[in-house]
């Protein structure tokens, strides 16, 4: 191999080592930043490597070093990135693939809104394989209160935004929507709980939704993605396996805009969502 077919692969490994360092002070630092020592025996490298592949970064504003201390930070260039990137992010285009990869796996209608207070908005939808179709369309509003989707996203919303939507009214849109908001509070606890939210024929008669939240970059819960289909399909064993694709498609979905949120550590036996005692038990329609 001849010097010149050499040195790129060089310059690719320092490269790379030049980014593992830049991951290390972004995972690592903290208001001081970090050391020296601990980058360098953290990443199994001599300090004089990580100076050599720190000035780069240094002078690209990615990192910055404390001129007493010597720890390092991310510098502003870092933010000027992060900012470029979160202004060319659209959810919709961002959750399209994800959204028609779970449509596939799971054959069911899946559905991608936002959250506008006290509603949620339908921003996307892809249809099932059957010859039923939801009656759900792009554009749409529905009270976040009685939906899968609305709930996902309450589940994870501040005290003030659970009495926004129990202010607008909580009227029976079915026999089996949620009107108490205690029900509701308690309903939002075991969204939490499980990852994934499931309306039990509170929107429409005949059919069940699960849904996930989608969170930014601030790990704010600012939307959710769901599955729908006729509870003759959705049954209960059905919601419990559709559940845990729809909160890991949720998370791909919020990484990507991102957020930080790490994924759960899933209980050691299911819930049964649909199966439990009846949440809606003493409603009045």
């Amino acid at each position: 191999m001849t010097t010149d077919q050499a040195k790129p692969r060089n310059q690719s490994s320092s490269l790379r080592r030049a980014l593992a360092v830049l991951d290390h002070v972004r995972d690592h630092a903290d208001a001081r930043g970090v050391s020296l020592t601990r980058i360098a025996d953290d990443l199994g490298i001599s300090k004089s490597t990580v100076l050599r592949l720190a000035q780069p970064l240094i002078d690209g504003d990615l990192l910055t070093r404390d001129r007493e201390t010597g720890w390092f930070r991310l510098g502003h260039g870092a933010l000027r990135l992060g900012q470029a990137y979160l202004s060319t992010l659209d959810m919709r285009s961002v959750a399209a693939d994800p959204l028609r990869r779970l449509q596939h796996l799971v054959g069911e209608t899946c559905h991608l809104v936002v959250y506008e207070a006290p509603d949620v908005v339908y921003i996307d939808k892809v249809e099932n394989e059957h010859n039923v179709r939801m009656a759900s369309r792009v554009g749409l509003r529905m009270p976040a209160y009685r939906t899968a989707v609305g709930k996902a996203v309450l589940a994870w919303l501040g005290e003030d935004d659970f009495q926004t939507v129990v202010a607008a009214g909580m009227p029976a849109r079915t026999e089996r929507t949620i009107t108490d908001p205690a029900r509701l509070a308690a309903e939002l606890e075991r969204v939490r709980l499980s990852g994934y939210a499931v309306d039990d024929r509170e929107n429409e008669p005949e059919v069940r939704c699960v849904a996930a939240p989608i969170f930014d970059h601030t790990d704010r819960a600012v939307g959710a993605l769901s599955v729908s289909g006729l509870t003759s399909r959705m049954t209960p064993a059905r919601v419990r396996e559709v559940g845990p694709m729809v909160e890991r498609a949720g998370l791909e979905i919020s990484r990507v805009l991102g957020s930080s949120r790490p994924s759960r550590r899933r209980p050691d036996r299911p819930r049964d969502d649909t199966s439990r005692h009846d949440p809606h038990e003493g409603n009045q329609p």
